[in-house]
């Protein structure tokens, strides 16, 4: 098992549990998923972009990202259905726990001036979402093979029924929210 699920069931639980008050360990929240999501607008112009944002999000992420294709055309954007336009991976379990730790203690910590999260950023049912305007401050990606500075989203999605729980959750594992 790894060291931040170790972590997690040795000391967010009884903290969390104490903190909430919760009698079963099956109400204590947990993370449940993470997803990587680019979603890339040039793509419309230049569709081999997202060949190469998908091999780098499944270098960050330790697992194949699939290409997300367009629902629908929308002609002001020139954008036809079915064309690519990104691409995502879902992580659960231990390459889930494993990419929560490299983001918390290596990527977020590479971010110029850095003064931690927004604990605003929940969605209101306990799951958090961030932006990340460069992929480059993961230790996976090689600088000078990189045509292009992409972002990504990361939304985490966790078990916790409300933002306080969730926010608790998070703050216990390591997220560096700003006060």
């Amino acid at each position: 098992m790894g060291a931040l699920k170790d972590y997690y069931y040795n000391d967010c639980v009884p903290a969390l549990k104490e903190e909430f008050g919760y009698t079963n360990i099956m109400q204590v929240p947990k993370l449940e998923k993470i997803v990587l999501n680019m979603g890339l607008g040039e793509a419309v112009q230049n569709p081999k972009i997202v060949e190469g944002a998908a091999q780098e999000l499944t270098l960050i992420a330790g697992q194949k990202a699939v290409v997300t294709n367009a629902k629908k055309s929308i002609a002001g954007f020139k954008l036809r259905e079915g064309m690519p336009i990104g691409c995502r991976v879902t992580l659960r379990g231990e390459k889930m726990y494993a990419f929560f730790s490299k983001l918390v203690n290596v990527a977020l910590p590479r971010v110029r001036d850095f003064r931690g999260v927004s604990p605003k950023a929940f969605d209101g049912r306990g799951n958090y979402s961030l932006g990340v305007k460069e992929q480059i401050i993961f230790p996976e990606i090689d600088y000078d093979k990189i045509d292009k500075i992409k972002g990504l989203n990361i939304s985490i999605v966790t078990t916790a029924p409300s933002n306080a729980e969730g926010l608790s959750l998070l703050r216990l594992m390591g997220m560096p929210f700003r006060n």
